[in-house]
């Protein structure tokens, strides 16, 4: 709210927090003058900083059982939208491109990723034809839309590009060092979703027998189209079962979540550069 004028002579409001600074704008909760530097915006007018914090110690933020902002749970699951969009948006580029530069520049192979290991990651982002894409992304916005409010986007998007992570370096333990192959896809993140999802339901006491269904469908994928990489599956499916544990019981501490998802991630790493050392 804006000072009424308080007729000639009277005194010039000032901020309690700045008494040199005149201010004619007030607090719409305590109403005392708040300048320019104090002043933070409400759903109507401005409230003092004092103000601010006070109601934040009065309405603390809320998690979910599982350690997600109670906030998070009504928004979109923006992480998963991204990702989505990040990997449509490649997809269109590998399409548009007159040759095959981005697949052989991201994409995954045993004999490549010591030298190059950013492609554990870039090649998650990477697909091949249309069903291809088409299927990932599907399965990522069924599981995202359900995994990302429950656990929050920051522990979502660890869950994700861990998983990926462990696909990838799945597929180089079942596979020879040397091999020049090249594997890309969500897959292995998919997967790492799929495990998450039996985990954390199991722990909510929620069932998990729609989940079975779905993932049984797509573990028989690999019969029908022999070039998935199954090992990749593997590897993000067992990914996705380890970081949900961790989360799981880090629900009410979020050091025993992060410190047991870096944990897991050192151990994906080290297990990748054991293979490459014993060749």
């Amino acid at each position: 709210m804006t000072e009424p004028y308080a007729g000639p002579g009277a005194p010039a409001p000032v901020c309690p927090r700045h008494p040199d600074r005149i201010s004619y704008v007030r607090c719409q909760r305590c109403g005392n003058p708040t300048c320019p530097e104090c002043q933070r915006a409400a759903a109507v007018g401005v409230q003092c900083v004092s103000c601010v914090a006070q109601s934040a110690r009065e309405h603390p933020t809320t998690k979910t059982v599982l350690g997600a902002r109670t906030g998070d749970r009504g928004g979109r699951p923006i992480v998963t939208l991204i990702l989505i969009a990040a990997c449509v948006g490649i997809w269109l580029l590998e399409q548009a491109s007159r040759s095959d530069e981005i697949f052989y520049r991201f994409a995954l192979s045993p004999a490549i990723g010591e030298e190059e290991p950013w492609r554990f990651v870039t090649s998650a982002f990477l697909h091949g034809p249309p069903m291809h894409i088409l299927f990932n992304m599907f399965a990522l916005w069924m599981l995202g839309s359900y995994l990302e409010p429950l656990l929050g986007k920051v522990r979502f998007l660890i869950l994700y590009l861990v998983s990926a992570i462990g696909g990838g370096v799945a597929y180089i333990l079942l596979n020879p060092v040397t091999a020049t192959g090249g594997v890309v896809g969500a897959s292995g993140a998919v997967f790492g979703l799929f495990g998450a999802l039996i985990v954390l339901n199991r722990a909510l006491g929620r069932s998990t027998q729609g989940i079975m269904l779905n993932l049984a469908i797509n573990a028989a994928l690999p019969l029908l189209y022999p070039n998935i990489a199954w090992q990749a599956h593997v590897g993000g499916f067992l990914t996705g079962l380890l970081l949900a544990f961790v989360f799981a019981r880090g629900r009410r501490n979020a050091a025993v979540a992060y410190g047991g998802a870096a944990a897991v991630t050192g151990a994906i790493v080290a297990a990748g550069v054991a293979r490459y050392l014993t060749g």
